[in-house]
C-alpha cells in the first residue's frame, strides 16, 4: 500500500470512528441525536465518503499506472523482436505506430493537416464514407476502461459484442417442468407440459455525445487524444450509469430499478419491515434472505450515499453495526457481509413505496455493446470561434435477465 493511501485510509477510519462514537453516546444515554449532533454526524459520513471516493480513484490510478508500465514493456519487446510477445500483424492494422501518430494528428490539426502518407493509414481502417475515422486500439480500449471504472453494473455485468447482427438473443426458461415422480418400474410418470421457453433479446441503441474544445487548449495540451478519451469516457459513463440503473426500455438499456416484466418484476420487491420513510434492519435482512444462496458468493449491494447515510446507522441484535467500512486496498465496504457499492444514479428518495436500493447477481445484467467507438472531427465547422468539435458514438444496450438474482429493496407504505 502507498504511503497516501495508507493516510486516506487512516483519515477516513478515523471519520468513521468519531461518527459511531456519536452514535453509541446518543444511544448509551437511551435518548435521540440532538439537532449539532445529527448534523456532526451527516458531516462526518459525507467527508469519510469523499475519502472512499479518493481512495477508489487512487486505487484505479495506481493500476493504471502499472498497466501501462506493462503495456510500454510489451512495446519495447516487440520493437526488439521478441518472438513471444507478437508482430504488428497479429495487433492489427490500426495498432501501429503510423496509426497513432496519424490519428492523434488528425485530432489535434484535422484532416488538413495530413500527408498521403498518414491518410493511407487512417484510411487502413475507416470509414470515409461516413466521414468519420476509428479510433487506433490502444484509444478504444482505454475508452472502454475508463467507462468500465465509472459506471459500477458495467464492471460486474455479462457483456457480449455485436460484431454483426443487429441483436442479440438468448432462450430462456420461462416455466420449469413438475418435479419427476416415484413410480412402478414399468411406469413413465405423469405427462407434464408445464415447460416453457422464452427469449431475451437485446437491440443496441445508439449513443452520442459532441464536445467543443478551444483550438487554445488544444495546442497546449501534450496529449490531445487523452483529452478527448477522458471527456468522452465521462459524458457516455453517465449516461450508461443512469439508464443501467433507472431506464426505461425503450430506445435505451432496460433499468435494474425499473419494475418490467421484461426485466425485473414486482415479484422481486422486497418491502417487508422496511418503515415508509427509511430502510430497516429487518427490511435488509429480508432482501438478503430473499435471494437463493447460490447467488449470495456473487451478490452486491448498491444504494445512494444519502440512502447509505442512514444504513449505516442501523445495528443488529447484539449491537454491531450492519455496515463496516472497508480497510484493504481493493476492498468495498460491506453490509451483512456482501460488498456495498454506491452510485449517485440509485434512487435517493426516502419516501413511502419508492425503491432506495438492491441486492443482486449483476452477472446476470446482459450489455451487448455493438461496433468500435467511433470519433467525427469537426474541425471548420467550429471555425468562427476558434474550437475544434468531437463526436464520440457507440451503440449498447443491457438488461437484467434473470430476476431471481435481484432483490429490490422497497419502502413501506
Amino acid at each position: 500500500m502507498s504511503q497516501k493511501l495508507k493516510e486516506l485510509r487512516d483519515q477516513r477510519g478515523k471519520m468513521v470512528h468519531d461518527a459511531r462514537e456519536i452514535l453509541d453516546r446518543a444511544e448509551t444515554e437511551k435518548r435521540a441525536l440532538t439537532d449539532a449532533e445529527d448534523g456532526k454526524y451527516k458531516e462526518l459520513f459525507a467527508k469519510q465518503d469523499e475519502l472512499r471516493s479518493s481512495i477508489e480513484r487512487e486505487e484505479q490510478l495506481a493500476e493504471a499506472e502499472r498497466t501501462a508500465a506493462e503495456q510500454t514493456l510489451r512495446n519495447k519487446d516487440m520493437k526488439k523482436g521478441d518472438p513471444t510477445s507478437g508482430d504488428t500483424e497479429i495487433r492489427g492494422k490500426r495498432d501501429t505506430d503510423e496509426y497513432r501518430a496519424a490519428f492523434s494528428k488528425l485530432l489535434s490539426q484535422g484532416a488538413r493537416s495530413l500527408s498521403d502518407s498518414e491518410t493511407r493509414a487512417l484510411q487502413a481502417d475507416s470509414d470515409t464514407a461516413g466521414g468519420y475515422t476509428k479510433a487506433p486500439q490502444m484509444f478504444v480500449s482505454q475508452l472502454i476502461k475508463n467507462i468500465d471504472d465509472m459506471v459500477f453494473i458495467r464492471q460486474r455485468a455479462t457483456k457480449f459484442r455485436l460484431e454483426s447482427a443487429d441483436s442479440m438473443g438468448a432462450a430462456s426458461l420461462a416455466a420449469d417442468p413438475a418435479d419427476s415422480d416415484w413410480t412402478s418400474e414399468l411406469a413413465t410418470g405423469s405427462e407434464d407440459s408445464t415447460m416453457a421457453l422464452g427469449k431475451r433479446e437485446l437491440h443496441p441503441h445508439p449513443l452520442a455525445k459532441r464536445l467543443k474544445v478551444s483550438n487554445k487548449l488544444l495546442r497546449l495540451v501534450a496529449s490531445t487524444d487523452a483529452l478527448v478519451r477522458e471527456r468522452l469516457a465521462y459524458k457516455f459513463a453517465i449516461s450508461q450509469e443512469k439508464a443501467f440503473m433507472t431506464g426505461s426500455g425503450v430506445n435505451q438499456p432496460l433499468g435494474i430499478f425499473t419494475a418490467s416484466e421484461n426485466g425485473i418484476t414486482t415479484a422481486r420487491d422486497v418491502v417487508g419491515g422496511n418503515a415508509a420513510t427509511a430502510p430497516t434492519m429487518d427490511g435488509l435482512i429480508s432482501a438478503k434472505y430473499s435471494l437463493k444462496t447460490p447467488y449470495w458468493n456473487n451478490a452486491d449491494w448498491i444504494f445512494h450515499r444519502d440512502t447509505m447515510a442512514v444504513v449505516s446507522k442501523l445495528k443488529d441484535g447484539e449491537g454491531q453495526y450492519l455496515w463496516r467500512e472497508s480497510v484493504r486496498d481493493g476492498e468495498p465496504d460491506r453490509l451483512l457481509g456482501r460488498p456495498v457499492m454506491m452510485s449517485e444514479y440509485a434512487p435517493n428518495t426516502l419516501t413511502a413505496n419508492l425503491y432506495v436500493g438492491m441486492l443482486g447477481d449483476f452477472s446476470h445484467y446482459w450489455i451487448a455493446d455493438a461496433l468500435d467507438m467511433q470519433v467525427q472531427v469537426l474541425k471548420e465547422l467550429y471555425a468562427e470561434t476558434n474550437q475544434t468539435g468531437y463526436i464520440g458514438r457507440l451503440e449498447t444496450d443491457g438488461m437484467p435477465v434473470l430476476p431471481e438474482a435481484f432483490a429490490r429493496v422497497k419502502l413501506g407504505a
